[in-house]
């Protein structure tokens, strides 16, 4: 998939385009219907597929006390739009200039810079322009007279409930992870950097890996069976996310450390992916080292149980 930031890379490869635009935060299965028909429709008709998405998050500009905490970073959402199996993503800044354009200026902007623009696919709840006073009506008007068609998907529910990108964040942030993870089409990750940490965990005969998490969504503190992914390559973990209650004097900041099973690898400043298959526990303080060491034993013997069930 290439990824470019500017009409004029893309219109150097990407001809007949039909494009799905969205932020896109989470990548849920109401996401992937409106990029999956978009993809679908130009691999039928031979053009090109392409999500145009946004960098940073509009609210984050227009509104940023009342931001939202972020499911994806774009580094991650790029990586999840990419195993869909498009042919480009247009990443383009978010600043106030942008913000000001007026809704009919962005279609204008859109069949203007686009090498012969062949679709337009957006969700029902889709709204841009400024004030957000453009919709999917707005494009359906302006579509005939510029020769491409405008195609709405509809929301994806999950019984009673919409799926959005608020719903997941609420679930995941619950604790409600299965839920979470049925609106997600996968289980709930985040994409991170390994980071040096204190060497608690290869102190107590676990290493772990400590992330610098680039997304802002999590479940609650505890530990969780996972699955990491490094270098695309699947290995199985224990998450500890809190704050090692049980390490008196030292910071209380939140922490999020994967011990890696059978792995035996330098990964510092590598970017790896931690999924959440499973709770374990809740986070406790334990009386001394040895109680905790015992606990994490357990831990990682229940992780290999549950994996190979």
């Amino acid at each position: 998939m290439h990824i470019v930031h500017t009409f004029e890379e893309l219109a150097g490869i990407a001809h007949d385009a039909f494009i799905a635009i969205g932020v896109f935060d989470g990548l849920h299965l109401g996401h992937q219907r409106v990029i999956s028909q978009a993809r679908d429709d130009a691999r039928a008709a031979g053009g090109a597929s392409v999500v145009l998405t946004f960098d940073p998050h509009p609210v984050r500009v227009l509104r940023p006390d009342h931001a939202p905490l972020l499911l994806t970073s774009t580094a991650h959402k790029l990586r999840l739009i990419a195993g869909l199996g498009v042919d480009a993503a247009l990443v383009l800044p978010f600043d106030k200039p942008f913000s000001e354009l007026t809704a009919d200026a962005f279609l204008n902007l859109l069949v203007q810079k686009t090498d012969r623009l062949r679709e337009v696919c957006v969700g029902t709840r889709f709204h841009f322009g400024h004030n957000r006073t453009g919709n999917v009506r707005l494009i359906e008007q302006f579509a005939p007279s510029h020769n491409f068609i405008a195609k709405e998907i509809t929301s994806v529910m999950l019984g009673d409930e919409i799926i959005s990108s608020t719903a997941v964040r609420q679930h995941v942030q619950a604790g409600n992870l299965d839920r979470a993870a049925a609106m997600l089409g996968r289980p709930f990750s985040i994409l991170g950097t390994v980071v040096p940490g204190d060497a608690l965990g290869r102190q107590l005969g676990f290493p772990t890996a400590n992330l610098n998490p680039h997304n802002e969504v999590f479940p609650p503190d505890g530990v969780y069976v996972t699955r990491v992914l490094v270098g695309g390559q699947p290995f199985t973990g224990v998450i500890n996310l809190g704050r090692r209650p049980t390490f008196e004097g030292r910071s209380h900041k939140r922490v999020l450390e994967v011990h890696i099973l059978d792995f035996n690898r330098d990964i510092y400043g590598q970017e790896i992916e931690v999924v959440f298959l499973k709770k374990l526990r809740g986070e406790q303080k334990f009386a001394n080292v040895e109680e905790l060491k015992k606990q994490i034993a357990n831990d990682v013997q229940a992780a290999r149980q549950k994996l190979n069930r």
